[in-house]
């Protein structure tokens, strides 16, 4: 059984056998946790966090987490897709925001990038999952500290995919391949694409999972701000529209919705344009405190009368 949160001990269900090895491709499965009957034990509402797709917006989640955490907001699991997924799978390892931030302001271009030549793409993400299973000690998903979900897309029938178990690096390069620059990532026979095509801010997922709080952070590009005048522009253009629209549909079953305001193109590896998306992400978040706060004591209370009731009629009975 995988190293958890030790509130997660008794609602793990249990591991399919043959996970053994850290080389295993990831999977989708049905989830080992149980937050139905989590929620039960711990006697108030499951608080999901949803890490949504942007690229190098991506930062913005690092102080999203850094606030929350100061604010003694902890989440009970964690879905990601593409730069959320790589934000969420080292949050969910067990470290805290300010090592994320170091790892991040002290990340190298060599780290994450390896050049290819190939009709489907010429960045090779292998480098990518290579370099998150290094920082997280090679913690296979379900053995998160945090139970975490990836979201990726299924390149040949566009099926939204949730990864859970098997190799944590795989599936955050899955999640994060963006088609035409990134090959796609082949697992169990199966090519797999950025999962911000399908979902990029997967609010439905964790829905589906048992939520009862969804704070999601968006950091997509607002069209409106996107350069067109060049063919990458346009590109990108094409990308945000599409996206705008799938996230605006899903943003609706989320509770709370943090929307950092980062209007001009961060560059991955510039340093000082990663720590101002940081801050971005900070200061959008500290924005939505008493929000969250309120809804938490809000459905803390209709989870706690809805207990004492169904506990009333069982006595009566």
């Amino acid at each position: 059984m995988g190293v958890c949160h030790p509130l997660y001990a008794d609602v793990v269900q249990p591991t399919h056998a043959g996970l053994t090895s850290m080389t295993e491709a990831p999977q989708q499965k049905p989830s080992q946790y149980d937050f139905n009957l989590m929620k039960k034990i711990l006697r108030r509402p499951i608080i999901a966090l949803v890490l949504g797709s942007g690229g190098a917006r991506g930062y913005a989640h690092i102080g999203a987490i850094d606030v929350l955490e100061k604010q003694g907001i902890h989440p009970d699991f964690i879905v990601g897709t593409s730069a959320g997924s790589l934000v969420g799978a080292l949050y969910a390892s067990g470290k805290d925001a300010q090592e994320i931030e170091d790892i991040a302001l002290n990340m190298k271009v060599n780290e994450v990038r390896g050049i290819t030549i190939t009709k489907q793409g010429f960045l090779d993400g292998e480098k990518v999952a290579d370099f998150i299973n290094k920082k997280i000690n090679n913690l296979r998903l379900e053995q998160m500290k945090i139970p975490f979900y990836v979201v990726a897309t299924e390149l040949k029938t566009g099926q939204k995919t949730i990864f859970n178990y098997g190799n944590t690096g795989q599936a955050v390069q899955a999640s994060t391949a963006i088609p035409s620059m990134f090959v796609p990532v082949k697992i169990a026979g199966l090519e797999y694409v950025d999962g911000g095509l399908v979902s990029p801010v997967p609010v439905d997922v964790a829905r589906q999972l048992g939520a009862d709080i969804v704070i999601a952070v968006d950091i997509l590009q607002q069209p409106q701000y996107t350069e067109t005048t060049n063919m990458w522009g346009l590109f990108n253009q094409n990308i945000n529209i599409m996206q705008q629209r799938l996230s605006q549909i899903e943003m609706k079953n989320a509770d709370i919705v943090i929307q950092p305001d980062i209007r001009e193109k961060a560059h991955i590896f510039n340093i000082k344009e990663r720590y101002k998306t940081i801050l971005a992400g900070a200061f959008a978040t500290q924005a939505k405190v008493n929000d969250i706060k309120q809804i938490i004591d809000q459905k803390s209370e209709k989870f706690t009368y809805l207990q004492n009731t169904i506990q009333k009629t069982q006595m009566v009975q």
